[in-house]
């Protein structure tokens, strides 16, 4: 691979395909990265607007200090993407079928999210936010989900006794989420 590098630039759909490489404060707007291997190319401190990252190969990809911002991001395995710095934020972004398998989230904000059937077993999503997010069939088991905010999460289920949830923030609306393996019918 390239070592190419590239800071401060704005990628248009003009500019695919991306050359292999590191990209540092850069904005990538309007692409179609869909079935694209991504494979080593390292982001940090970049945006992604209006993008389709869906069923990209992110194998040793690095993203650090990456925004996400109304992208389509179906079947994704960040689990397989370079863990050195990972952190990202999601807004108004579509994320079902995507696996964070095993990843360290600390403290990530996913904002007005649709993440049916994503992945969270083994992560550490400890101070994470889940502001206005549908988790409809996302799996959450061995998670470590201590002082997350769900508050204004949606159709979650999460087992108290194959999670760690101490500190974290449900409203009385979500309450059936973590119960409902018990069988029992809450009331509003």
């Amino acid at each position: 691979m390239s070592n190419a590098y590239f800071e401060t630039q704005t990628f248009l759909p003009s500019d695919l395909p991306l050359p292999p490489g590191e990209y540092e404060q850069c904005t990538f707007q309007d692409l179609d990265l869909s079935n694209t291997d991504l494979s080593g190319y390292k982001f940090a401190d970049c945006t992604f607007l209006r993008c389709n990252l869906s069923m990209a190969t992110v194998a040793q990809t690095a993203f650090r200090e990456v925004q996400f911002k109304e992208c389509k991001m179906l079947g994704l395995r960040f689990e397989d993407c370079n863990d050195l710095g990972f952190s990202i934020r999601l807004e108004a972004c579509a994320l079902q079928h995507t696996s964070f398998y095993g990843k360290k989230l600390k403290s990530t904000v996913f904002q007005h999210c649709q993440l049916q059937e994503t992945d969270f077993a083994n992560c550490d999503l400890s101070g994470s936010t889940f502001a206005d997010c549908d988790l409809a069939g996302a799996l959450f088991e061995n998670t470590n989900l201590e002082k997350a905010d769900f508050r204004t999460a949606a159709h979650y289920t999460i087992d108290p006794d194959q999670n760690r949830i101490k500190k974290a923030r449900f409203s009385a609306d979500g309450l059936a989420g973590l119960l409902g393996k018990y069988d029992i019918v809450v009331e509003g």
